[in-house]
């Protein structure tokens, strides 16, 4: 198993070539995605050759869209090693560059995908488009590859909760706290990343030590007070996540705190990742310190029953 960076225009590696592949941008790897690359991995075993997902660094919209991205589900790394992690063979990124994205649909199939991939087919959703304005849909890809000889498969979407799961969906309900459907289609508990920054104390001051997470480069849920873990050392930790600012210490900063229940060793400077399991409540003002002492007692009973159900279930 091998993750390549690439540009486009690059000689792809022997072992690469001749791959059955899929493309797309993979964010969060959820449950429509997983489908889809267990069925590239059975046709490539069927025919004894690699399953290769080839995705793109940055996300093409960086480049096609004036106005800022949307804040990615996974990282690049994390979204090459949770495809692994499914069995495939290879995982290629592909640099995204103005030259590659003004290919024309054809264009990019054959100079890419045929030219350079020597692909023996490709497995793709529904709702797959490419090149050059995304003029190339799922129809023109079926017939191109019937025209060449290779394989096509179009792979049906997943359904949950009535509507097709998708990066958006996802997305949204993380923006509006909602990290229980997340859950349920990505198939794993939401989760970022990011380093141990330094705070001003206050938790501490409270009988609650909190670690500060910094630098998080993927989406943070809405504002609010989560039920989450934190796994570190080998051991999994109950964890109560405070995102937001805290307006009863009239900090307007929108900070991620995470109090890591117990655990009693140093944190700052290491890399943290944090999983969300339930939203228990909003952000609030509180009359004084010793009120939110005693809320954050309250919001760390519930973390330690919400981690118990999930030990236990």
């Amino acid at each position: 198993m091998a993750i390549w960076h690439l540009g486009w225009q690059e000689e792809v590696p022997a072992a690469v070539r001749g791959s059955l592949v899929s493309i797309g941008n993979f964010d969060g790897v959820h449950l429509g995605h997983q489908q889809l690359l267990r069925r590239l991995l059975a046709h490539a075993r069927r025919r004894d050759v690699p399953a290769t997902a080839i995705t793109f660094d940055p996300h093409p919209l960086t480049l096609l869209r004036p106005q800022p991205p949307e804040p990615l589900l996974t990282s690049p790394a994390e979204r090459a090693r949770r495809i692994l992690a499914l069995g495939l063979d290879h995982v290629v990124v592909l640099q995204s560059e103005w030259s590659l994205l003004q290919l024309e649909a054809e264009q990019f199939l054959g100079e890419v995908i045929a030219a350079r991939f020597a692909a023996r087919g490709l497995v793709e959703g529904p709702t797959f488009t490419f090149g050059r304005g995304r003029r190339g849909t799922t129809e023109l890809l079926v017939r191109w590859c019937v025209r060449h000889g290779l394989l096509a498969d179009v792979v049906p979407p997943v359904i949950r909760d009535g509507e097709i799961v998708s990066s958006s969906r996802i997305r949204r309900a993380l923006l509006a706290g909602d990290v229980t459907s997340a859950r349920r289609w990505l198939g794993r508990p939401y989760a970022v990343s990011g380093r141990i920054g330094s705070g001003a104390g206050r938790g501490r001051g409270l009988g609650f030590p909190t670690a500060n997470l910094e630098n998080v480069p993927t989406l943070l849920p809405a504002d609010g007070v989560y039920a989450g873990v934190v796994c570190w050392g080998g051991q999994r930790y109950p964890a109560a996540v405070h995102i937001g600012p805290n307006p009863t210490f009239d900090t307007p900063q929108r900070k991620l705190e995470v109090f890591v229940l117990g655990f009693s060793g140093e944190l700052y400077g290491a890399q943290l990742t944090v999983q969300f399991l339930q939203r228990l409540r909003e952000v609030q003002r509180f009359s004084s310190a010793e009120a939110l002492r005693q809320q954050i007692t309250r919001d760390v009973e519930l973390v330690q029953a919400v981690f118990r159900t999930e030990t236990t279930t």
